[in-house]
């Protein structure tokens, strides 16, 4: 096999995991396809370069996602403006492919922001009604070990915000991919990069049309895949991550009431906590789904617990008597039984693609003309 083939063949592969987010580093990404093409050892001079693989995405990304892709990177530079004004005070810039064009399906909006204590960043968050979890990640470079903080903030859009010292603001940060300085933009950067982007774009109509028209769709997708890394006890959840049991509940739910949207939303949404605090995760799901469900599906959600304790025969009887008194009580008791059916190993389960399409087919249902 000639080595062009060869490395074209890897930088395929490795894209490929990478774009349906199976391996998240090019190192990883490029060894394990190796692994499959070569079924053996591999010299370096053969494995692909980084920016070989960041190519291949992107055709991956051209082919798969159409047209809408246009879209929806224009959609996600708004997003990031509006995030950056929000965090004006930590002077943030933007990098990565959202401000390159490099963006694949479920990106993240990637922001450097510049501080002394992650808690001035995460109390501008709460007081915008955010939902966040914070990440500190060992990493070794140039023979070093560093702490990373990293904040995933949650809203129409997953956004990563990785923080430095306010001193590190005129550091000149290097691509892994090409190894030269990395693309940022400020706030006044980025709105001039828009307007020569896109000629005629009223970027303050814009922004107030997103902010009143966040799509929630995206919202549920930004909670619910991070819940892929999200494993539980295997003495009550043996089918293992919190995503793959949310997708067997929707899918029982669907069978059983396959037109009500809301009490499939419900299906769906009701372990989204467990991504942002785990200790209390229905509090937790319930703050960052406010204003984008309905009274009904976050009753339904707000008391999914009490389901199992009345099976177990472990609620109290005044608990009950409240619930039974709710007029959604038997959508509750149901919400239960699918709840407890979704945890099987090795069944097949809808994509979350399939799932949040269905959903918002659903909604366009009964939409008046």
């Amino acid at each position: 096999m000639k080595n062009s083939k060869l490395r074209r063949q890897i930088a395929f592969e490795a894209a490929r995991l990478m774009y349906d987010r199976q391996e998240s580093e090019y190192f990883r990404a490029k060894q394990k396809a190796a692994a499959r093409i070569c079924k053996g050892w591999v010299k370096p001079a053969d494995l692909p370069s980084n920016a070989e693989i960041r190519d291949a995405i992107q055709s991956f990304a051209r082919l798969l996602e159409g047209d809408s892709r246009t879209a929806e990177l224009k959609s996600m530079r708004l997003a990031a403006l509006r995030m950056m004004r929000r965090l004006a005070p930590f002077r943030p810039r933007l990098i990565g492919s959202v401000l390159t064009g490099h963006t694949r399906q479920g990106s993240d909006i990637d922001l450097h922001v510049f501080a002394d204590s992650t808690e001035s960043i995460t109390r501008l968050l709460d007081y915008d009604g955010l939902s966040y979890q914070v990440e500190r990640k060992q990493v070794r470079k140039q023979g070093e070990e560093q702490v990373f903080t990293h904040i995933h903030v949650r809203s129409d859009y997953s956004f990563e915000l990785t923080m430095y010292a306010p001193e590190q603001h005129s550091y000149v940060f290097k691509s892994s991919i090409t190894g030269k300085a990395i693309e940022r933009a400020s706030i006044a950067q980025l709105e001039q990069f828009l307007a020569s982007e896109y000629p005629g774009l009223d970027i303050e109509e814009a922004l107030v049309e997103a902010e009143a028209g966040v799509d929630c769709y995206r919202l549920f997708e930004a909670l619910l895949l991070p819940l892929e890394d999200v494993k539980q006890d295997p003495r009550y959840h043996p089918e293992g991550d919190v995503l793959y049991h949310s997708l067997q509940v929707f899918d029982h739910a669907r069978d059983a009431m396959p037109y009500d949207e809301e009490f499939l939303t419900a299906a769906l949404l009701h372990d989204v906590g467990k991504g942002i605090e785990p200790r209390d995760h229905v509090v937790a799901g319930l703050e960052a789904l406010h204003g984008f469900i309905t009274e009904r599906t976050a009753w339904l959600i707000e008391h999914h617990m009490h389901c199992h304790q009345i099976v177990a025969g472990s609620l109290g009887a005044r608990a009950h008597r409240r619930l039974r008194e709710c007029e959604w009580y038997d959508d509750l008791i149901l919400l239960g039984e699918c709840d407890r059916a979704g945890r099987q190993r090795g069944v097949e389960a809808p994509e979350l693609d399939e799932v949040l399409e269905y959903l918002r087919d659903l909604g366009g249902m009964f939409d008046p003309d």
